[in-house]
């Protein structure tokens, strides 16, 4: 059984911080910003909305263009590091707020490759005939679990959702493979301290001490992101039977320009071959590459028979790559 993409969403806030304004903020310039990350602005959630209201927009919109009901989909996949709620997951508040009534429903964390993670779950689904049509969602409201004081890590982040629907078809085969990869050796190096249980919920702790908030080890994360992202790149070439001259476009994680940069030279695709959009929406984690597919999609970048290469790396160490035929 083969797998086909059907239909693209993708839902973001109103609201846009720019490096400007970031600078009445904290100690920091536009200039600094814009060399070190290639960001200009990001898009921040309102009072009122949540992961959830962005990804079931991005859901919806992705069941419109597939031509698919909300009552048709048997699964809904949601990645996601920040969710509404500790539990229940976010993907049963969007299957309400959807109304697929007929959904199984459950979250995923996978920090920035979760959307890559959430793929590959979906695929299996589909290829073993357990599921017909799924939802893959991937929706980040970061700017509530970032430290604002902090000038190199708020720069970084952004909130929104993408979504893709998935099709079980015997016809074309527009998802070829899915790789995911885990180093939970380097854990300590991206994560949110508290609140879970090792550091619970505690004004005198996990709030005075901002334990609530992104940590990251910028310098060490790069490194290793290049390095990570490459493996996963080659190996899904190299399941498939292809080189880097097969690809006709590259959708990265949308993490930082450098690392963008780094592993598109790595690979050898130049930047006629390289779709960016991070300077308009930061990085906004898992959600980055369903917003980035998205774009391509109904900027009609995206050519039948094309090959497009999507590969992510985040927290855990967790990392992928998936290859679609359009």
């Amino acid at each position: 059984m083969n797998v086909r993409i059907t239909g693209t969403g993708s839902s973001l806030p109103g609201k846009i911080l720019t490096n400007a304004e970031l600078e009445q903020l904290i100690d920091t310039t536009d200039e600094w910003i814009t060399t070190r990350t290639g960001i200009k602005e990001r898009r921040i959630a309102a009072d009122g909305e949540y992961t959830s209201t962005f990804a079931a927009e991005a859901g919806r919109r992705a069941l419109e263009m597939a031509g698919v009901q909300p009552e048709e989909i048997d699964l809904i996949i949601l990645s996601t590091v920040t969710p509404d709620f500790p539990f229940p997951s976010t993907a049963c508040i969007v299957q309400d707020l959807l109304g697929a009534k007929n959904a199984t429903a459950f979250d995923i964390s996978a920090a920035c490759a979760g959307f890559i993670y959430g793929l590959s779950v979906a695929e299996k689904y589909l290829r073993t005939g357990a599921a017909k049509k799924i939802l893959v969602i991937g929706s980040e409201t970061l700017s509530r679990i970032v430290d604002w004081k902090d000038r190199n890590t708020c720069v970084l982040f952004g909130d929104g959702a993408g979504a893709v629907v998935l099709e079980a078809s015997e016809g074309d085969h527009s998802l070829l493979s899915t790789h995911t990869f885990s180093n939970g050796s380097y854990w300590n190096l991206l994560y949110q301290p508290g609140s879970g249980s090792r550091n619970p919920a505690s004004a005198s702790r996990t709030i005075d001490e901002r334990l609530i908030y992104v940590t990251m080890e910028g310098n060490e994360v790069f490194k290793h992101a290049v390095r990570s992202m490459e493996e996963a790149a080659v190996k899904a070439l190299d399941a498939n039977g292809l080189s880097q001259s097969d690809i006709s476009l590259l959708i990265p994680h949308q993490a930082n320009r450098r690392i963008i940069d780094a592993t598109a030279k790595r690979l050898g695709v130049g930047s006629d071959r390289l779709f960016i959009n991070l300077h308009r929406y930061g990085n906004t984690s898992s959600a980055s590459i369903p917003i980035a597919l998205d774009e391509a999609n109904h900027q009609e970048i995206l050519k039948h028979g094309g090959k497009i290469l999507l590969v992510a790396f985040g927290g855990g160490f967790a990392y992928g790559s998936a290859l679609v035929e359009w």
